[in-house]
């Protein structure tokens, strides 16, 4: 198949039925994606290549969960590095924010925006939400595990930040 065909074809979103039910699954090509970094550059699945990518979404930057959670995958990296895995964390939040908290923190891993939440939405990490009773529309703290070939290989539907860096890790190592 020649490149541009190929490169069209994994560029579809996913199933209207997979947005809606948030359930990109093991086995599924991930969605493209084109974001801008906390430091103004950007990042597309292409760029990942024939490595391995965790894909993390956090709710909001320097909030304590999205804090814990960046420190942990950041403390990580050159071990994510010897597996040939990269790391970039997603939230809705706009560039200066990114910035900020990555220098605030001295977070070693990028960090991307996506204030459309185009992204979000077809990784099903966009959606409702209840705190205190109210209901709302925020980001969904997930996580995928994508493969050199931008096949998704391990999902994490709902995210528990103790540990959770080490558990994706762990997936990562034994690919």
């Amino acid at each position: 198949m020649p490149a541009a065909k190929k490169d069209a074809k994994a560029a579809k979103p996913p199933k209207a039925s997979a947005l809606v039910a948030g359930a990109l699954a093991t086995g599924d090509r991930a969605p493209a994606f084109k974001l801008t970094q906390d430091d103004g550059t950007s990042v597309a699945l292409k760029d990942f290549k024939g490595r391995n990518l965790v894909l993390y979404f956090y709710p909001k930057a320097d909030t304590p969960g999205c804090t814990k959670e960046a420190i942990a995958f950041s403390a990580l990296r050159a071990a994510f590095a010897k597996t040939g895995t990269d790391i970039l964390g997603v939230s809705a939040d706009p560039v200066p924010a990114q910035s900020k908290f990555k220098t605030k923190h001295k977070l070693k891993i990028p960090l991307g925006s996506d204030e459309s939440k185009t992204m979000l939405q077809a990784y099903g990490a966009w959606g409702e939400k209840s705190m205190y009773g109210r209901k709302f529309m925020g980001v969904i703290r997930k996580t995928f595990l994508i493969d050199g070939t931008g096949r998704i290989v391990r999902v994490w539907p709902k995210v528990s930040v103790a540990g959770h860096a080490e558990e994706v890790l762990d997936a990562a190592r034994a690919l």
